[in-house]
């Protein structure tokens, strides 16, 4: 007994020494790398970063070197200091040749962000659906919630916790009418009153065939959406951006990116070589002329420029990590939204 004790107490310290002694190292000696604040610039056809430098303070530069005053970089990213500009008196009238209003670039200018604990997180699998079409301006949560199941779709009234039969089948007959194969590999839909409109959800049935569902007055409003040949897709984001331009982007099994057309449901690749929602962060910051992503993977930080219409790659800055910390034992991650012992 006492010998099993003795082993017991030397395993819990080799544990807690893996365990603290690379915590405490990668805390007091790794530094986190600062990287500057980057946009792509149509104005000069290259990146333009913002960041700290020791004893200069706050510095403008592009990637040629050019250093800005705090004016001209405003000037050069007119779509995303547009306020700024506006308040100066310096939002220019036309830009590339078309004329452009601050509400226009309101409309046309989004923000997206997916971490890899978004995904990698569990799902309670019941979701309400929103009336798309109600004739109001603001949007209302409904008093039941569905789930997919192997036999079809089923509406459950929360107050009670009963299944609404007839809604149910009104919905499975048209789902099966449209060739779904229940259940669903994935639902993805942003279930929140705090949008300008719903999309309802896009879904991949048992074959991973990609469909619509959202609820048109009252009535179920499904579409089948045609996929090039080949294609295999794996995770989904439901955009929902104020221009509705986009219905979602996608990632298929090789890790390419796709936006889904809004009104045409057209699939089209875009100019982003690899990611990976499982284990990379994308940012997205969007205007009627480009976007600018950037792609953070556990080995890289990358930025690529896009074209707004058709999402090919303009320009691309890849930067390699320099930062090397520890391995050890830890508990969590920021890949996913679980506390487990691993050894990272």
């Amino acid at each position: 007994m006492r010998r099993f004790s003795t082993i017991l107490l030397y395993v819990t310290i080799a544990f807690l020494l893996l365990w603290q002694l690379p915590w405490c190292y990668n805390f007091f000696v790794v530094k986190p790398e600062k990287t500057p604040f980057t946009l792509y610039s149509f104005v000069i056809g290259d990146f333009a970063q913002m960041g700290q430098e020791e004893g200069k303070g706050s510095v403008r530069r592009d990637l040629a070197g050019n250093i800005y005053s705090e004016a001209a970089f405003d000037s050069i990213l007119p779509m995303f200091y547009f306020r700024q500009l506006m308040s100066d008196e310096r939002f220019p009238d036309t830009i590339k040749g078309i004329a452009v209003t601050p509400k226009m670039v309101q409309t046309e200018n989004f923000n997206f962000r997916s971490v890899p604990s978004d995904i990698n997180a569990p799902s309670i699998g019941l979701y309400p659906l929103m009336e798309s079409m109600s004739g109001r301006v603001d949007l209302k949560m409904p008093d039941d919630v569905f789930r997919i199941t192997t036999k079809g779709i089923e509406f459950i009234d929360m107050a009670s916790n009963s299944v609404k039969e007839d809604k149910s089948l009104q919905f499975t007959e048209a789902m099966t009418k449209k060739e779904f194969r229940f259940p669903a590999t994935e639902i993805v839909g942003n279930p929140t009153v705090k949008k300008e409109y719903d999309e309802g959800y896009l879904l991949l049935d048992a074959d991973r065939r990609l469909f619509h569902l959202k609820q048109v007055k009252g009535r179920p409003y499904v579409r089948a959406i045609t996929l090039p040949e080949g294609l295999t897709l794996e995770h989904l984001y439901l955009t929902e951006f104020r221009n509705k331009k986009t219905l979602a982007f996608m990632t298929d099994v090789n890790n390419a990116f796709y936006v889904l057309q809004s009104r045409t449901y057209e699939v089209v690749k875009t100019g982003i070589p690899v990611f990976n929602p499982e284990t990379d962060a994308l940012t997205i910051i969007g205007n009627m002329f480009d976007w600018t992503v950037r792609v953070t993977t556990p080995t890289s930080d990358n930025y690529y420029a896009l074209n707004a219409d058709d999402y090919s790659l303009i320009k691309k800055l890849e930067n390699a990590s320099s930062t090397h910390s520890m391995p050890g034992i830890t508990f969590t991650s920021y890949t996913d939204k679980y506390v487990i012992p691993r050894f990272e």
